[in-house]
């Protein structure tokens, strides 16, 4: 989550005229609604053609520590590559497999949504996208520095991690307070994140920005489909 962390140090794009900061603000939020509509055509195309089952089933007849570790290490080497490689198919190609990651990922709790709990993908879908703007908007009209967040994020980000991994190991459920807790780190992500684009990233970075953004908002969207489906 931590861009700027192995970054190269090039000039941030707040350093820069307004013209060019409005250039790089644009680009990457075409990016980011073009990952959010590449990662809604997957899994369409994954549903419709009957693909969303037999990978439902395979993701949950393993470990759930096996797929949450491969997918730790899909988006670090491809937030990494999108942060520091120069060449743009590069950045494309890392924002791509992040992407599909991510797609694939949520097969399940997708397939378990439209089972049990019919309406509840549109309706995450809508506080997803309500909660993203209000948060962007903050960052924009405050023009705020939010890179105070990034210590206790982190430290939110391995509690979270070491809990999930215990409920793995020792068989419990973690409960509609963790959803709940989660939703609160995504939106402070957000808020970091978007902080973080706006006020540190060089110009030629919106590649890796959308990557950064995208993520936030996927794990955004994850616990707000989860919180509507433990309520049906």
């Amino acid at each position: 989550m931590d861009a700027s962390y192995g970054m190269p140090r090039e000039a941030p794009v707040a350093s820069l005229d307004v013209s060019a900061r409005a250039t790089f603000i644009m680009r990457t939020y075409l990016h980011l609604l073009g990952a959010i509509l590449a990662f809604v055509a997957i899994e369409m195309f994954l549903f419709e053609s009957g693909m969303a089952a037999s990978i439902a089933e395979a993701i949950l007849s393993v470990s759930w520590l096996v797929v949450l570790g491969g997918f730790i290490i899909v988006g670090w080497f491809a937030s990494k590559v999108a942060f520091s490689s120069l060449s743009m198919p590069a950045q494309y190609g890392a924002l791509g497999a992040f992407v599909l990651a991510e797609a694939i990922i949520f097969v399940p709790l997708l397939y378990i949504a439209q089972a049990y709990a019919p309406g509840a993908i549109e309706s995450a879908a809508s506080v997803t996208i309500l909660g993203f703007a209000g948060l962007t908007a903050v960052v924009f009209f405050t023009r705020k520095d939010f890179s105070f967040l990034g210590g206790m994020l982190r430290w939110g980000f391995i509690v979270a991690i070491v809990l999930i991994v215990a409920s793995v190991l020792f068989g419990f459920h973690l409960g509609t307070f963790f959803s709940v807790g989660m939703i609160a780190l995504a939106g402070g992500a957000i808020l970091y994140d978007t902080s973080n684009v706006l006020n540190h990233f060089p110009e030629d970075r919106y590649v890796g920005a959308a990557l950064e953004l995208f993520a936030s908002v996927a794990l955004l969207f994850w616990y707000v489909l989860s919180l509507f489906i433990s309520r049906d």
